[in-house]
């Protein structure tokens, strides 16, 4: 049996993908076949595709870490960091396979996997966020940050501040739950974020922009509080810490990747599961974007690579119209 999937045999840019014919995957011991019906589309892949992953990829493979599907009756998501998600058929470790509960969408599972689950464990294990602290949230408009806001809400922030670039994107933030949005400039950062919460500093700062965006948000926090580093949006680099300078204000700077993070007892499945309920019950609004078909994938990549694309991006792969 054969199967359509998106195909990489050159490392390179959007243009290297091709859609072809490829033998259907086969089950394995602890290994589950799921009949794909959407995968989501990431910024990490780019990074496969060109060859730049932070883990060697070997040539050829198809790309796609996160599906949402069926296994006979069950509809499943699941996260794989192997890849094999752009095809009608992938194969996932069976602990890896999660039950999507009714009223939650493809497209949301989807946007819980990678970007939700980074929020969850930013927050309840990076941030380790007590009740009633206030909550910085960069790039708030984000995959990441648009959850985060919501997530810390529902963990018990006293105070969300969210903070982006634009006045649509503060605008988004605050209809997400936001108490406040900044400008997310680093020139003044600080004083807005003290005005923003009544004049005192804050108590965690999430930061996916990397360079003048950490020292900014170190330089806003109140005394105990954390700059919890999970990206480097602006290819600026990670800026040297004065640890003679956070020992004075009793302030620290943490990094954070998702991965190992997944790999702690109950850091996948458990909080996996906690985010599909609080979406089914209406507690949480995943942003969900463009959708296009596999043979699309192409276009989907080179909208992504371009930033012209909000919201979770998804590959419709298999089904009606597919």
């Amino acid at each position: 049996m054969t199967i359509r999937a998106v195909r990489v045999t050159r490392f390179g840019g959007p243009e290297t993908l091709e859609v072809t014919e490829l033998d259907a995957p086969a089950a394995g011991d602890g290994r589950l076949v799921v009949d794909v019906t959407a995968a989501g589309v990431n910024f990490a892949d780019l990074s496969r595709i060109a060859g730049r992953y932070s883990s060697a990829v070997l040539l050829p493979f198809v790309p796609g870490s996160e599906v949402v599907g069926r296994i006979g009756g069950r509809r499943v998501v699941g996260l794989s960091f192997d890849g094999g998600g752009f095809a009608e058929k992938a194969v996932l470790d069976a602990d890896a396979v999660v039950d999507v509960p009714d009223g939650v969408t493809d497209e949301q599972a989807l946007a819980l996997l990678v970007q939700g689950l980074t929020a969850w464990h930013l927050l309840r294990g990076s941030a380790r966020l007590v009740p009633g602290e206030s909550v910085v949230v960069n790039a708030a408009a984000g995959g990441v940050g648009s959850l985060a806001i919501q997530l810390a809400r529902e963990f018990g922030a006293g105070r969300v501040i969210a903070a982006a670039s634009t006045s649509e994107k503060r605008r988004l933030a605050r209809e997400l739950g936001a108490d406040a949005a900044v400008d997310s400039e680093p020139a003044g950062y600080a004083e807005r974020v003290r005005q923003a919460n009544g004049g005192h500093g804050a108590d965690v700062v999430l930061d996916a922009n990397g360079g003048a965006a950490v020292s900014a948000g170190l330089e806003a926090l109140a005394p105990f509080g954390r700059v919890i580093s999970y990206g480097d949006a602006t290819h600026e680099g990670r800026p040297p810490i004065d640890l003679g300078l956070l020992a004075e204000r009793n302030v620290a700077v943490a990094g954070f990747w998702l991965r190992p993070a997944l790999a702690l007892p109950r850091g996948y499945r458990e909080p996996l599961a906690e985010l599909l309920e609080l979406t089914a019950r209406g507690r949480l609004r995943p942003i969900t974007g463009a959708q296009y078909r596999l043979a699309d994938a192409t276009q989907a990549f080179s909208d992504l690579a371009s930033r012209r694309t909000t919201g979770k991006v998804t590959l419709l792969v298999s089904g009606p119209g597919r």
